[in-house]
């Protein structure tokens, strides 16, 4: 007879993978519920079977988005492996798998109320895991460091993104990424 509840469930969480995918790529206004649930193999119609409307999705996606920064978080020994690792031509040229935090930082401006609410929290749970990750030189103004380093990194991978010439967007990640390790460095001037 199969397993209607179970297949709805795996149905349900492939729509959310592909949002979640999608959403990074072209931004919260760049895809359509419709283009979501056809590249989700799953029939428009069937949409609110699903969720109850397009924010519950958006919101749902973004919460998927952001488990990849807890697993990249769980994989990050140090503030100059977390820049290494986040400044890179691959991060800037894989949005969709990339830091969701940094593809739709644009599109929070106009998002709902409660997507706006995750993202806060997002927000706040990563400047808690840089904070912690500051060596300990830095403790006097850890939350200033990490309020610093945050932005700059989402400013530099949106800036990336945005320039036209390869070798600009190169030079944005490679010269901010060496400007924070500096910054980070034990022993260096804590301002």
């Amino acid at each position: 007879m199969g397993h209607p509840r179970r297949d709805k469930q795996t149905t349900h969480e492939r729509i959310v993978r592909v949002a979640a995918k999608r959403f990074r790529e072209r931004g919260l206004q760049g895809i359509g519920v419709a283009d979501v649930m056809k590249e989700s193999g799953v029939t428009v119609g069937g949409f609110y079977k699903h969720f109850g409307s397009r924010d519950e999705l958006v919101v749902e996606a973004l919460a998927t988005a952001f488990r990849d920064l807890d697993v990249w978080e769980e994989q990050t020994a140090d503030m100059p492996q977390l820049l290494q690792n986040y400044l890179t031509e691959a991060h800037r040229d894989a949005p969709g798998t990339g830091c969701a935090m940094g593809a739709l930082l644009g599109d929070m401006t106009k998002a709902s109320k409660s997507a706006r609410a995750l993202y806060t929290a997002r927000v706040k749970r990563s400047l808690a895991f840089s904070n912690a990750l500051l060596p300990s030189s830095h403790r006097g103004d850890n939350r200033g460091r990490a309020l610093l380093i945050l932005s700059a990194l989402l400013g530099a991978i949106n800036l990336s993104r945005a320039v036209s010439d390869s070798n600009l967007s190169r030079e944005i990640l490679h010269g901010v990424r060496e400007q924070l390790i500096s910054l980070v460095k034990p022993g260096s001037q804590t301002g």
